[in-house]
């Protein structure tokens, strides 16, 4: 006899449900340019439609558009009216992203009062966030007036869409928590194309704006280990945890030879797993430490971990580190698992929203003002959502790991949504796994 078996239960806020709502919340705020005698569509189903897009995973406004009269897209987002492709496109081109940029904000505060955030702390309070740029469109014909230019191989003009973002990271878990987004695009009044460093200052500055009480520590690639950008972020409270090369610091690892050879270098000798096998790990820390040669008077800490074959004693891997944190011997190691989680942002954000089933590099719409960069943040927190979904809900967790993947799991909710109707994402995500139980014989819920 087979016994009947409880599914797991959702969070009541940090579920797709609740979530939904505190972005609906946001998105109501979101000012409306358009004349109140002429709105067939409010701003705020708008939004939630293009983001309904996202979340159910559609390649494209004009998929999502035939099925925008399927029953469950409106009880799940609360949508009363779904515009055509032309006028979602209309409608949310020019709107301000400060708004969208909050919504992240929001999340992020039912995370605190949801006492998950606990499991994200890295060490001291502190929370390692993850800085870095990416590309999500380029094309030789399409364009608008934020697109960036540059010139191909060919000599071919490619108009370009790039955004920096910061998103928090833990050496011990797979999701990442977004913080803000900022888009790499052409100012206001400016002929020029923008860059990566002045979107990060840009980013640096609304998340501090955000997040005005959070202890950071910013964890960048080699690019960002320069004395303006540490300036930055001291500047705005922030610690720091930047890779440094030997090629692009050799005033600075001179100095961690000369230090080495006066025996002030800690160091720490280990063996460690790696990938099935046993090496040996040694982990150096230096303090006071002088940058580069042009600018002796800013002083940091090095880092550095080193991993060698236990047969030849070759060199497997190398990391280095520039930091503001002094670092006590016994969380070196440590250290170096944070500095070395960076790549969560490139595997588990960017590569996910890329070859996971989001279509980030896909062409939306541009418009005529900021429609692209206003979809973009759309499809971030649709990505975030799921996200926290993974990371918190165990009706969600429970589905992902039944259907082995990101991409099972969509497909599935598509075909639902298209053919049945739900009053929310609980009972749809019960549906799903419920059905994925019966047809293996297990037992079936109660």
């Amino acid at each position: 006899m087979i016994t009947q078996s409880p599914l797991p239960k959702p969070r009541r806020f940090l579920s797709a449900d609740g979530l939904i709502q505190t972005l609906r919340n946001r998105f109501a705020d979101v000012p409306d340019r358009r004349k109140a005698s002429g709105t067939d569509y409010s701003m705020v189903d708008t939004l939630m439609a293009a983001f309904a897009m996202f979340s159910l995973k559609d390649d494209s406004l004009l998929a999502f558009q035939k099925r925008a009269e399927e029953p469950a897209i409106h009880g799940l987002y609360g949508i009363s009216a779904i515009p055509s492709d032309t006028q979602m496109r209309e409608i949310l081109d020019g709107i301000d992203i400060e708004m969208l940029n909050e919504a992240f904000a929001d999340i992020f505060h039912e995370l605190q009062r949801g006492n998950v955030l606990q499991d994200f702390v890295f060490e001291d309070g502190h929370y390692l966030i993850a800085l870095d740029g990416t590309g999500y469109f380029c094309s030789s014909k399409v364009r608008c007036p934020q697109c960036m230019e540059r010139k191909s191989r060919s000599g071919e003009t490619q108009y370009v869409h790039q955004a920096v973002a910061a998103v928090i990271i833990h050496p011990g878990r797979k999701e990442v928590i977004p913080l803000a987004i900022e888009p790499i695009v052409k100012q206001d009044g400016e002929s020029k194309n923008d860059c990566e460093r002045n979107a990060s200052k840009r980013l640096l500055r609304r998340i501090r704006k955000l997040y005005p009480k959070l202890k950071l520590i910013v964890v960048e690639d080699g690019l960002a280990s320069n004395a303006p950008h540490i300036a930055d972020l001291r500047d705005l409270n922030m610690r720091f945890l930047l890779a440094a090369k030997p090629s692009d610091h050799a005033h600075l690892f001179d100095q961690v030879i000369a230090a080495s050879d006066a025996d002030n270098v800690e160091t720490v000798t280990r063996l460690c797993p790696l990938d099935g096998e046993t090496v040996t790990s040694e982990t150096q820390y230096a303090s006071g430490l002088e940058l580069n040669a042009s600018n002796r008077d800013v002083k940091v800490n090095f880092l550095q971990h080193f991993e060698y074959d236990r047969d030849s004693g070759e060199t497997i891997k190398r990391f280095s580190w520039v930091t503001d944190i002094p670092i006590k011997r016994n969380f070196m190691l440590r250290y170096t698992q944070g500095g070395r989680s960076r790549w969560r942002i490139e595997n588990e954000t960017f590569n996910t929203l890329k070859n996971q089933g989001y279509h980030f590099e896909h062409n939306y719409g541009h418009g005529k003002e900021n429609l692209s960069t206003v979809l973009m943040l759309l499809m971030f927190l649709a990505f975030t959502v799921d996200q926290v979904q993974q990371a918190c809900c165990p009706l969600f967790s429970a589905v992902l790991e039944a259907l082995g993947g990101k991409k099972y799991v969509w497909m599935k909710l598509r075909s639902h949504v298209e053919c049945f109707t739900y009053a929310s994402f609980a009972d749809l995500w019960t549906a799903i796994l419920s059905r994925y139980l019966a047809s293996r014989g297990s037992p079936s819920p109660a």
